[in-house]
């Protein structure tokens, strides 16, 4: 199938390792020109020399933290002014801190808004004109099987990634008439750094070995294994294409089977 990604121009967030890189690969290797972010320089830059190497594909490298306005404005600048305007956006960003109410306080609840919540609305109200003007574009916004089963000691993470939901919920009706689709990718357990530090810390908790605890995990999804990025990245470049043109508003579940409710 041609998911009809060829020549489009793709803005990744928090794209120099994991789910994010996975997805900036994807894109590039379907002929997509990408514009990938991270807060780290030398991790971006190499993160797009490796996706340049194996998929051939045209990559802006941006340095940019998703927290932080000026630096989000300042990467849509430098994306549009290299390829012209953006008809894709992934927006996605790290994890804030385990840890459950009682031991969160209000730094911890300002920081994990900014870095989940405000971040995809910055993003969302740079890009929306430019895909506006070119005759409409697609957004996908990266969340969490917490929004649909919270997660033991992820209170953070459960709370603001719903609102991200919501958000993208809301902005699909709202952006519909400019052809702008919104939908959410809903990743389940990837073999990626942050579900590795997550295992470690489960595991110092309930006294077993990271290994263990990776076992367990395992057992309760139903095809018994992690998922590899970049298959979550596939479902992701299929939420962006044109091949999902009529696909709005919607959330598409990456997890093996993990999540036991049925809608």
């Amino acid at each position: 199938m041609d998911l009809g990604l060829k020549g489009k121009v793709a803005m990744v967030a928090g794209a120099s390792k994991g789910l994010g890189f996975a997805v900036a690969k994807v894109l590039a290797a379907e002929g997509a020109i990408v514009s990938m972010s991270s807060r780290n320089e030398e991790a971006i830059r190499g993160a797009a020399g490796i996706i340049r190497k194996q998929t051939g594909g045209n990559l802006l490298p941006v340095v940019a933290d998703v927290r932080n306005r000026n630096d989000i404005e300042n990467w849509h600048k430098l994306t549009s002014a290299e390829f012209g305007g953006v008809d894709l956006l992934y927006s996605n960003s790290g994890g804030p801190p385990a840890g459950s109410f009682s031991n969160l306080d209000d730094q911890a609840w300002q920081e994990s808004f900014q870095l989940l919540l405000l971040s995809a609305i910055r993003l969302v109200r740079v890009v929306a004109p430019s895909m506006k003007a070119r005759g409409g574009g697609s957004i996908v916004l990266s969340t969490s099987t917490s929004v649909k089963e919270p997660i033991p000691n992820l209170t953070l993470s459960n709370v603001l990634r719903a609102s991200v939901s919501a958000l993208a919920k809301s902005l699909s009706n709202e952006l519909a008439p400019d052809n702008i689709r919104v939908n959410n990718a809903i990743p389940g357990r990837f073999d990626t750094d942050r579900v590795r530090e997550l295992d470690t810390d489960r595991a110092r908790k309930d006294g077993v070995s990271p290994e263990e605890q990776r076992r367990r995990m395992e057992a309760v999804i139903p095809l018994r294994r992690y998922g590899e990025s970049e298959e979550f990245a596939r479902a992701v470049a299929f939420l962006l294409s044109d091949a999902a043109s009529y696909v709005t508003g919607t959330s598409l579940i990456v997890d093996g089977g993990m999540i036991r409710s049925a809608f």
